[in-house]
């Protein structure tokens, strides 16, 4: 069995917020290599059935909450439920990500910096000097990267992902794949966790 994993996120979902903060441990533990993909959340959705918070029904709103609010409790993290900058665009944040992907940088770290500003920071991802600067506390080279933001070898591996996602029916965020078997949601890690200690 392999240790392979292809993962699909979205920056600003909160569920990847709070599935990322755990794969760092899983990877250390089962020395699991994690291939992050981020992707355009608005096609994925047009794409499969999914509706933008903004628009879905009062009542799933409602239960969206008593959702996050329940899972923040389980897992004791700092995290604001109702974020001051949600819904947000992700796309400058994918691609600092993917590109420090291509320059063989830690991704998924940086994926959890931009998702953290989200859920923790109050901070908008949509603004690059915001991005830039989180990404350089962190230990990036923050304008080096977001210096890509755009760049032709950068957006095409966005769409790419994209794309793949929707021929591989991904419809939720975070999505796994390991040894061709789809995991879908931070709730369903424990299965993927398993499944690479096995």
């Amino acid at each position: 069995m392999s240790k392979n994993v292809d993962y699909y996120v979205s920056l600003a979902s909160p569920y990847t917020y709070m599935g990322g903060r755990r794969l760092p441990e899983i990877i250390a533990e089962t020395g699991a290599e994690f291939s992050i993909k981020p992707v355009m959340g608005g096609q994925l959705m047009a794409a499969t059935g999914g509706l933008p918070v903004a628009k879905r029904h009062p009542a799933r709103l409602t239960y969206r909450m008593v959702e996050l609010e329940r899972w923040k409790r389980h897992w004791s993290i700092p995290m604001n439920t109702q974020p001051k900058y949600f819904p947000v665009d992700d796309a400058k944040a994918a691609h600092m990500v993917i590109a420090a992907q291509l320059d063989g940088q830690d991704a998924i770290a940086l994926s959890n910096v931009f998702l953290a500003c989200v859920w923790e920071k109050d901070q908008d991802i949509s603004d690059q000097a915001t991005l830039a600067a989180a990404a350089s506390q962190a230990g990036f080279d923050g304008d080096a990267l977001a210096a890509r933001i755009g760049a032709n070898d950068v957006a095409a591996v966005h769409q790419a992902n994209t794309d793949e996602a929707i021929e591989r029916e991904v419809f939720g965020m975070p999505w796994f794949f390991h040894d061709g078997v789809p995991y879908w949601g931070q709730d369903r890690i424990r299965f993927l966790a398993r499944a690479l200690a096995d």
